[in-house]
């Protein structure tokens, strides 16, 4: 058992608030994020407040889409913290970090997941490497979060 951190970052024509908005907020999510084509019947829940600290989002889904949440547990102007908990197909939770770095007309974003690499993370983690596995759903997401983000500039 180790530990894994995962990181992409790409910069969006938009400013820090416009992204935050849609990181802030998991209704947001099903316009950007790289998980929400898996599973065209997934189950989704929402609780807590709508958007920021204890807003809570729950998936339940085929296969490919598993089961479990996530919570904010932190959000300020530059920065969105969640934990993640799986459930389907293993168990495990993890950190995810959103930090946003205005650049001029522009904002970095940075997307960064630190876990345990356990169970079948870390047997998944020796056949295809965290940083490949997930980094490919990481650079799929900004991809759609700029486009997103920049079309509603």
């Amino acid at each position: 058992m180790g530990t894994f951190e995962v990181s992409r970052s790409t910069g969006i024509s938009a400013s820090a608030d416009a992204i935050h908005a849609l990181i802030d907020d998991f209704h947001q999510w099903r316009t950007w994020s790289p998980w929400e084509d898996l599973d065209p019947e997934l189950q989704r829940t929402y609780s807590g407040p709508d958007k920021g600290v204890g807003a809570t989002y729950a998936w339940k889904g085929n296969r490919k889409a598993g089961q479990g949440s996530m919570v904010i547990t932190g959000s300020t102007p530059d920065q969105v913290d969640i934990e993640i908990a799986f459930i389907k197909p293993f168990k495990n939770t993890n950190q995810a970090t959103f930090t946003l770095t205005p650049t001029g007309d522009a904002t970095e974003v940075e997307w960064t997941m630190r876990g345990q690499s356990k169970g079948l993370w870390g047997v998944l983690g020796k056949v295809l490497p965290m940083d490949k596995w997930i980094g490919n759903d990481f650079e799929k997401g900004l991809v759609q979060l700029m486009v997103v983000a920049e079309g509603d500039n």
